[in-house]
């Protein structure tokens, strides 16, 4: 379930990323709409029209954003007609007019309940993208009779996707309506209670946001549904002062300074190669959230990556609401708690003490700024930025503006042409490859036959350590830490976005590459794991054993613990988890490679205790791995620690030359540099 939620969180980046710019529009226009004259009137609208117009479909942006998200195979763009037929058919369905013509009432007398859940209603777009997503990884795939032939693969996920929706559709018209109205119950029974009243509609208020829900509580204490029309009468300078406003003031200290604080941690704790793209998000945001009081850009940001961390969020909501109820510090706002509104409402009759609230919300940006940046930091929260599983991106990021090149040529791109060269190039190797993957390190092909391919050219290919023929349709090309990029240019080729042809020749320096392992000293390694330690040609996986990838050792672990074999800066964690790059202070590249194939049970079951930057020395805790479940998978869980690119005079020498039982964190041998 975590692992769930987190790609959740992730897959809502995409569309919380087009939020923050819709905010702002609707912000500026609002503010433009206050000045005289027809110009300004029309300039103010043309801009909080083009805002809302995004703003107005933030449920239909999660449905597709999500589904995109949450898929689990590439080339899925019909995934996200399945999220829109999901999202319409209830939205449609359910909509007030339609729902009177099923139970034969007047549109009057629908339950409200309806029109608070077919508008722009979150919730329904959660659903609609989840669901999408789902039957697109089950039926993608699914081949039907001739006779319906048409309708197989992915064209036959939007017709399943509607049937389900279709039974959700029934739930909601029996379940949504009385939970709507207990809640509204529920909302005027807490609003008899003065300030506690106002901090438990703060907290609520937040909670309620994932489903929707928060709109009924709203009405109660904004409008008038039960007497109190918080907004109107504030605005209409027909309440009383200190009183009226009670439920709009303490929005403001959180929108424009606790929020905004609350990015700066998440930003703070981000892991360094994430840190630009995850900043640039928390900007947006920030100023959005700041400005115009929208907080969505932000909320879904850790909404269901971090979830505690939003639970927290509503309490200090709840806490600010009730704190300014308490002191009588009265404001209000038309559109949201933003610094727009705060500056038109301030000089309002009712408004009392305004002032204050900027003080408190100073207060609250301390508070969020320490409870965050605690509660991520001690609770390992996966904030954007955090998760392992997102340094693919940024390295990729960072590969588009800083990519090495070789004669203007991206180095990656270089090597991926090569090895599509040597696999048969544009007149044999699409037609021979069968099935494009990659591990940590390797790229994993299947070919109609091996024979085919030209492994003396893969070897000399710049960036390939290693080629290992399989069998007739297996080959193994070893790339290292960096086969990604290789990878992803390999089936850009293959797909026709990418040319196949070389821009410039093979230099010199490229035939025989250059050695940039440290010489003239020695570094220490020490054992991984308890458990019996082997000779790397002892391993029972050829890649490893012929040392391909570089000369190292092995350890079949007793325990589930790993730990690290040498001082140095963790560089790379593989979204599967079974394998961590390390570098020393000297430039030694090391792999520790958790178990035989275990990339095919994606990572669950490891649990990495390190991130990507971090320092750490011989005997810490890199992570755990489920040696029970490894062998239940039917895989090995032999443990190899490679050192990659050493010059051919280096050593890498085990002191015992015979098996011996190792114990986790002793010394175990040296590598030299010569």
């Amino acid at each position: 379930m975590k692992d769930y939620l987190q790609r959740m969180g992730r897959s809502l980046m995409l569309p919380v990323s087009v939020l923050p710019a819709a905010a702002l529009l609707v912000g500026v226009g609002n503010w433009i709409l206050r000045l005289p004259g027809g110009v300004a009137q029309s300039i103010g609208n043309f801009l909080a029209f083009a805002g809302n117009g995004l703003l107005g479909q933030l449920a239909l942006l999660f449905a597709v954003g999500l589904a995109l998200g949450m898929v689990q195979k590439k080339e899925a763009g019909a995934v996200a007609l399945a999220a829109v037929v999901a999202y319409e058919l209830p939205v449609n369905l359910l909509a007030p007019k339609n729902i009177a013509a099923l139970m034969n009432i007047k549109l009057s007398a629908v339950n409200p309940a309806f029109d608070a859940l077919v508008t722009n209603n979150v919730l329904l777009g959660i659903i609609s993208g989840l669901l999408a997503a789902a039957m697109y990884n089950r039926f993608s795939e699914v081949r039907l009779p001739a006779a319906l032939a048409f309708f197989s693969g992915k064209r036959s996920v939007p017709i399943i996707t509607a049937v389900l929706m279709l039974l959700v559709s029934v739930v909601l018209l029996l379940v949504w309506p009385p939970v709507y109205t207990g809640l509204i119950t529920f909302a005027k029974l807490i609003s008899g209670l003065g300030w506690v009243g106002a901090g438990l509609y703060g907290f609520f208020n937040r909670m309620l946001i994932p489903t929707g829900l928060h709109h009924a509580l709203n009405s109660v204490f904004w409008f008038n549904i039960a007497g109190i029309n918080d907004i109107g009468n504030y605005w209409n300078s027909t309440g009383v002062k200190g009183v009226t406003g009670m439920y709009q003031a303490g929005f403001f200290p959180i929108m424009m300074f606790g929020l905004p604080a609350g990015a700066y941690a998440i930003y703070r704790q981000a892991r360094p190669a994430q840190k630009k793209r995850v900043g640039s998000l928390m900007l947006a945001a920030g100023i959005a959230a700041f400005f115009t009081g929208v907080t969505e850009p932000l909320e879904f940001s850790f909404m269901f990556v971090a979830w505690p961390l939003y639970v927290i969020h509503a309490i200090l909501m709840g806490l600010s609401l009730a704190i300014a109820a308490f002191f009588h510090w009265t404001s209000g706002f038309t559109f949201s708690g933003g610094l727009v509104d705060y500056i038109l409402s301030y000089s309002m009759p009712l408004a009392n003490k305004p002032y204050m609230l900027l003080l408190q919300g100073v207060i609250f940006a301390i508070l969020y700024y320490s409870i965050f940046t605690f509660a991520i930091k001690k609770f390992n929260l996966m904030t954007p930025g955090r998760d392992p599983k997102d340094d693919d991106d940024a390295a990729n990021d960072v590969q588009v503006g800083k990519a090495a090149t070789v004669g203007g040529e991206d180095k990656y791109l270089r090597t991926a042409r090569m090895v599509w060269s040597a696999l048969g190039g544009d007149a044999a190797a699409k037609d021979n490859l069968t099935y494009l993957y990659n591990c940590t390190t390797r790229l994993r092909y299947k070919m109609t036959d091996t024979s085919l391919a030209d492994v003396d050219a893969l070897k000399k290919t710049p960036g390939v350590m290693g080629v290992n023929v399989l069998d007739n349709h297996q080959i193994h090309i070893v790339i290292g830490p960096d086969v990604q990029f290789v990878a992803d240019n390999v089936e850009k080729i293959y797909n026709g976005e990418l040319s196949s042809k070389l821009e410039n020749p093979l230099s010199a320096d490229e035939v025989k590459a250059v050695d940039e392992t440290p010489a003239g000293k020695e570094e220490n390694f020490f054992a991984v794991a308890n458990g019996a330690l082997l000779h790397l040609e002892h391993v029972q996986d050829e890649t490893f054993a012929s040392k391909m990838m570089g000369d190292g050792f092995a350890i079949e672990p007793t325990d589930d613990n790993i730990l690290a074999p040498i001082d140095a800066e963790v560089t790379m964690v593989s979204p599967t988890k079974h394998a961590i790059g390390l570098r020393t202070e000297s430039g030694l590249e090391i792999l520790v490679h958790m178990g035989i194939n275990t990339v095919e049970l994606n990572g669950e079951p490891f649990d990495i205790k390190v991130a990507v930057g971090d320092k750490i020395k011989h005997g810490d805790l890199l992570a755990t791995m489920d040696i029970a479940a490894v062998k239940a998978a039917g895989k090995l869980a032999t443990t190899m620690v490679i050192f990659m690119g050493l010059s051919e005079q280096a050593q890498v020498k085990v002191d015992d030359e015979e098996i011996f039982d190792g114990i986790a964190g002793n010394y175990v041998g040296r590598v030299i540099f010569w």
